[in-house]
């Protein structure tokens, strides 16, 4: 009897979780309701199956209870009951596969004023290309991908030459319009996943995959990847921007072309043990996690040679040629503050350690100020340093407080008190976050990886708004 009872509390339990339960999907931002349908038809009809068969073993063990005196019935076979069981069970599946199917074909089936864009999947960073104005993709192939050539576009197809390039973790997408996207991996298996629009689809090395869907919703989303890819599978991490129309397109023609990415790679004078660096760097795949932009996976190349880094437990280093070489050969050594230990030890000779450096000193310091690195204005360094993903400048409600009107302002903090928002407040919240929190807001916000006057550019820039 406990049994029958016990069975009895779980399907009540489980219809009165069903229906309190705090869990929601997540809001939807693009066209695939369907999707969405099709998980609600499926939650039904198990649903009703697993009431009905626990609700048949408690009603079973409480009809049938143990009794000396009865003797079960022998019947090896009840046509009666197996067809209805097939039926009844073949109906059920149908039931849960046709949506599906017919979700599936809709699918695959782009519509024919769809835009196009490539989504490029590598350990462990998103990219990005679009057509150019031809609104036709380059040919690409494993055996253009070089160091110049991270998409591996053909560089003798015309087709190529206007291709739009996005080497960052940001995509922008114009709301209302199709977008087909097709998707490749580099190296091995990822999954391209943006909850919010219901897309999630393998990316299978030497095979190119595709999904399309239609932004309906203006915002930010992140995009995930699905297929645990190795170490540093938990930082592959990116954004979908959903703007208008005009918006996406200003953005869209200040990004690089092929062409002019092929210029600016044949523009560069290195020397030749610098050139002997940058092929050692990408053979080894260390331009995977570290490049020459603001805000790659792992500590920019760019100006490295000669900065003062911060390392995790507070103390700074200068970075030189013994830094760079213990960092080559022994990566866990000293980890920089705000980046996870995922760097694998790479064995090379002194030799090919010299000329990786060397490529790092000659590139990196390209294009600054005597060697140093040029100053970041503090609008650029908020976005390079992501603190535009947790606080807006417009007085939208995110993650952190808005941006806007806060120098000068009196804030509530989380004990009670109110404090005026100065430079020294400013300040004190850049390298020590969770000291004094802003009521309403959670403590979530890690200690940013910036110098002293980077934070001051931060705090001139704050005091705009």
């Amino acid at each position: 009897m406990s049994i029958a009872v016990a069975l009895i509390l779980i399907v009540l339990g489980s219809i009165v979780f069903h229906f309190l339960s705090p869990w929601e999907m997540t809001p939807l931002a693009s066209n695939w309701g369907s999707i969405d349908d099709t998980m609600v038809i499926t939650f039904i009809i198990t649903g009703i199956v697993f009431i009905a068969i626990n609700l048949f073993i408690a009603f079973a063990v409480i009809k049938y209870k143990h009794d000396e005196k009865r003797k079960a019935d022998y019947e090896p076979e009840n046509k009666k009951l197996e067809v209805g069981l097939t039926v009844v069970t073949s109906i059920g599946i149908v039931a849960m596969l046709a949506p599906g199917l017919v979700v599936y074909s809709d699918f695959i089936e782009v519509p024919e004023k769809a835009d196009v864009v490539e989504v490029v999947g590598q350990q462990w960073s998103w990219s990005f290309r679009f057509p150019g104005e031809d609104n036709q993709m380059g040919k690409s192939g494993v055996e253009h991908i070089s160091i110049d050539n991270p998409f591996g576009i053909d560089p003798l197809d015309p087709a190529g030459q206007d291709d739009r390039l996005i080497q960052s973790n940001r995509l922008i997408l114009p709301i209302g319009k199709p977008v087909k996207v097709l998707m490749r991996s580099k190296d091995v298996l990822h999954d391209f996943y943006v909850p919010q629009f219901r897309v999630k689809m393998d990316m299978v090395p030497g095979t190119v995959s595709y999904v399309w869907f239609t932004p309906t919703k203006l915002g930010e989303f992140e995009i995930l990847c699905a297929e645990f890819c190795g170490v540093g599978h938990f930082n592959m991490r990116g954004y979908v921007e959903v703007k208008e129309r005009n918006e996406y397109e200003q953005w869209l023609n200040q990004q690089p072309t092929f062409a002019d990415a092929l210029a600016k790679n044949n523009s560069e004078e290195l020397s030749v043990l610098a050139q002997s660096g940058k092929e050692l760097a990408q053979m080894n795949g260390c331009l995977s996690c570290h490049d020459f932009t603001d805000n790659p996976i792992g500590p920019t190349w760019k100006g490295l040679f000669g900065k003062t880094q911060t390392l995790v437990g507070g103390e700074h280093v200068v970075v030189d040629e013994a830094y760079l070489k213990e960092s080559i050969l022994e990566p866990s050594a000293k980890i920089v503050r705000g980046y996870a230990p995922i760097m694998p030890a790479v064995v090379l000779d002194d030799l090919a350690i010299d000329a990786v450096i060397a490529y790092i000193k000659e590139k990196g310091n390209q294009g600054t100020i005597d060697g140093q690195d040029k100053p970041l204005s503090g609008a650029e360094l908020v976005q390079s340093k992501g603190c535009t993903a947790c606080h807006s400048q417009d007085g939208s409600k995110m993650l952190g407080p808005t941006w806007q009107g806060l120098y000068g302002s009196t804030r509530e903090l989380a004990s009670g008190q109110c404090v005026k928002v100065t430079d020294e407040y400013l300040k004190e919240s850049i390298f020590q976050p969770n000291a004094k929190l802003v009521a309403g807001f959670p403590a979530v916000m890690p200690p940013p990886v910036v110098s002293e006057e980077e934070a001051l550019a931060i705090i001139e820039y704050l005091k705009t708004l």
